[in-house]
């Protein structure tokens, strides 16, 4: 089943389920989708806060990145579970030889480093949405400041989930130089919320 296309009870009942996915790092996904699109709703609303035309053009390009940024969330959702199922495979993969515990190490590594980019790039895209909000707070519908407000709060937990995902992946890693590049990253991504 695809996530993203399924209906909300489907996916609450799959996030309920006892399988290994979908599981927090899609959730995270979820959650920033939901807030970005918030944003980008508060952007397009009519009657908006901006009148001179810079601010217009201020707001109009934040709903349209935030839209953007939804979209790729969206996405994420089902690339994050996919993420982890390899993962799981991995870890399924045979060891009775050398070389099959070799191989096996090796498929573990590459599944985990595909597991760790897949939140940190939900990370990225709720940094880059949680950088609008400001423009759909302060420019948009002041009726609808709320709604902006709860799409904060969903960006901020998505992007905590997100970096909580990439910091347990990270610790199964053997590169050094590849954990300490992602930590910093990951680093630089919470503290410019």
């Amino acid at each position: 089943m695809k996530l993203s296309e399924a209906s909300v009870s489907r996916l609450l009942a799959a996030f309920r389920s006892s399988e290994p996915t979908p599981g927090g790092g899609s959730a995270a996904a979820l959650a920033g989708a939901a807030g970005a699109s918030l944003l980008a709703m508060v952007a397009g609303l009519p009657k908006p806060r901006a009148s001179q035309p810079a601010d217009v053009e201020k707001l109009k390009d934040a709903g349209i990145r935030a839209a953007a940024v939804a979209s790729r969330l969206e996405s994420l959702i089902d690339e994050d579970s996919d993420a982890y199922s390899g993962v799981v495979e991995a870890f399924r993969l045979p060891k009775s030889s050398d070389d099959e515990k070799a191989a096996r190490s090796a498929a573990i590594q590459r599944a985990l480093t595909s597991a760790t980019e897949t939140p940190l790039t939900v990370m990225r895209h709720c940094a880059e949405a949680l950088s609008l909000a400001p423009a759909a707070i302060e420019l948009g519908n002041e009726n609808a400041t709320t709604d902006a407000q709860v799409g904060v709060g969903l960006l901020e937990a998505a992007l905590q989930g997100a970096a909580a995902n990439v910091e347990i992946n990270l610790g199964s890693l053997k590169d050094a130089e590849y954990v300490a590049r992602v930590r910093e990253e990951a680093a630089r991504l919470l503290a410019a919320r």
